[in-house]
Parts: C-alpha cells; structure tokens; sequence
C-alpha cells in the first residue's frame, strides 16, 4: 500500500484540472505496477471524475451539470449560510468526491481517450 497526497488548486469555478501527470508521477514513486489507484478530494465543492480529453466533452459536462443545478435556483444551502454556492455543492455531489481506477502494468486504466479530472465548483 502506498499514500501520496496531491494538492491542486483551481483559479475559478468550474475549473476542470487535468490528473493524470501527477497522478502518473506518484505510481511511478510507489512502484506499484498492479492494484486499484483510489482518489477523494477533500471539499465539499469538489468533484473527481474521468472522461475523455476533449473540448466538446468537457462543454457538455459542464453544460449537463448547469442544467441540473442552475445558478439561478434559490438553494436552501444559500439561505441557511449566504455564501451563494448551493448550486457547487449540488454540482460536487452529482459527480462524487472519489475514483477509483485500476492500475495495470503500472498504467491506469481509464478507457480511451479518458483522463481522470478534479473539478472545484466555487
């Protein structure tokens, strides 16, 4: 077993950040070839997810969630705490705050194409 925290930060809501280098640098470190690479983000707001590395895929994600939670919905979350990001929780939620992704051969399998995200939604 092997635990490597890895630290990102994004520069605004709806950031969608690309995990797959740092991700790749710790199995390297751990030279583990074979096993079950687990992620959580440890944020209410943040979500972990893979999906192809594509324009038209990430704007369709991010087009996807704003319908399901819009910024114009009134949220309970906004009025117990006025902070204004209900909809980032919600957002957060749908997508989940864990991966986990089989490592063979000391590659991730994530499928074609696909690549593992971390989105922060405030």
């Amino acid at each position: 077993m092997y635990r490597k925290e890895i630290h990102v930060t994004s520069h605004r809501e709806g950031d969608i950040i690309n995990l797959m280098e740092a991700v790749g640098a710790a199995i390297q470190e751990s030279g583990i070839r074979d096993g079950l690479v687990h992620l959580f983000a440890e944020h209410s707001t943040a979500a972990l997810t893979t999906i192809e590395y594509e324009p038209g895929a990430l704007s369709d994600l991010m087009r996807a969630l704003s319908v399901l939670a819009p910024d114009d919905l009134p949220y309970a979350h906004n009025t117990r705490w006025g902070d204004g990001n209900g909809r980032s929780h919600v957002k957060a939620a749908l997508i989940g705050p864990s991966l986990t992704v089989p490592l063979a051969n000391g590659e991730l399998v994530c499928g074609h194409g696909s690549r593992l995200y971390c989105s922060n939604w405030t």
